[in-house]
């Protein structure tokens, strides 16, 4: 909520009729702090103490419901749950209402805040959880994510739109697609192949080629499956060492269904600022990897263009936007 009035504030007054207007809001896991809260309240004072609340809270559409409600946005309004690829996958599927007509304006992101303790231990019984405590994206060293929480809106529009009102656009998203792994339910497939599936969709939505991208903003969370599939993924497709490639998730660690948005925003700030931040807590680049260009020790300067923002998900959902900067 508090995400969603920002971008609308920093927008400006929409030209879209509220009709035609999209909510596009997602989350991995939904409302897992009320669902384990109720549980025991149910298990310790019985079922006439379980809050009356407690399904609208932990219901997966409630965050796109309540955006909808509060700024009378009466487009479409959907949720998605494609696990860590839901924020990429909530902008994308936005943008494509817009490109086919549907809508002629959409809030887009996700949001997640699942740190609680049956979602620690099941991510941490599981070994996907940082033993060291510490996000080491395509590090020698890296032990597995750190999780976090967070949350991400942008809002979308026609380009001819945007600038017609006299609004400034901060990026443009060029292409997006989505595949799937159809592999395993947590682990990537091998040599990264539905990743190279999805970039290269997306680049055709786009009409580049791989040539024309010079900047990957990877999924990186520091596992060692992930780094390994996506690092030989980036190499087949865009050759060695290919675009400059950076990993957020050292700094921001891994907030599931969120992250695809948050890391659109990442893409977008480093076109602002013309900077690439260097991958916080990679040191030592895993010799066994494809040797990609990552960022690493202070940012780099660049001259933005056409970039990709990647999300891959467990149950082998994959999601990549393509972004070009606004001016």
């Amino acid at each position: 909520m508090a995400c969603a009035a920002e971008a609308l504030a920093q927008a400006g007054p929409l030209g879209a009729d509220p009709d035609r207007t999209a909510v596009i809001v997602g989350t991995g896991i939904g409302g897992v702090a009320t669902h384990e809260a109720q549980t025991l309240v149910l298990n310790d004072k019985g079922g006439r103490r379980v809050s009356p609340f407690t399904v609208p809270m932990m219901m997966a559409n409630s965050a796109a419901a309540a955006v909808s409600m509060a700024h009378g946005f009466r487009g479409p309004c959907e949720s998605l749950a494609t696990a860590c690829a839901t924020g990429t996958h909530a902008i994308g599927n936005a943008a494509r209402l817009i490109a086919w007509g549907v809508c002629d304006a959409a809030v887009a992101g996700s949001s997640e805040a699942a740190m609680t303790p049956v979602a620690i231990h099941g991510f941490a019984n599981m070994k996907a959880l940082s033993r060291s405590g510490r996000s080491r994206p395509f590090d020698t060293d890296r032990d597995g994510f750190v999780i976090s929480e967070g949350a991400a809106v942008l809002v979308l529009e026609a380009w001819d739109d945007a600038v017609g009102r006299g609004a400034q656009p901060l990026a443009e998203i060029l292409g997006a697609a989505s595949t799937a792994d159809a592999h395993h339910i947590t682990a990537p497939a091998p040599g990264g192949r539905g990743a190279i599936a999805c970039m290269s969709q997306a680049l055709h939505d786009a009409g580049l080629s791989p040539e024309d991208v010079v900047h990957i903003n990877a999924h990186g969370t520091g596992t060692a499956l992930n780094d390994a599939a996506e690092a030989q993924a980036i190499a087949a497709l865009f050759g060695e060492p290919g675009p400059v490639v950076t990993a957020v998730k050292g700094v921001t660690g891994h907030s599931l269904g969120a992250a695809g948005a948050i890391e659109a925003v990442a893409v977008v700030s480093s076109m602002q600022n013309r900077l690439i931040p260097p991958t916080d807590g990679l040191e030592h680049y895993d010799p066994e990897l494809p040797p990609i260009d990552v960022v690493s020790g202070a940012a780099r300067e660049w001259t933005p263009g056409p970039s990709l923002s990647n999300s891959f998900g467990f149950g082998g959902h994959n999601g990549t936007l393509v972004l070009g900067p606004g001016d």
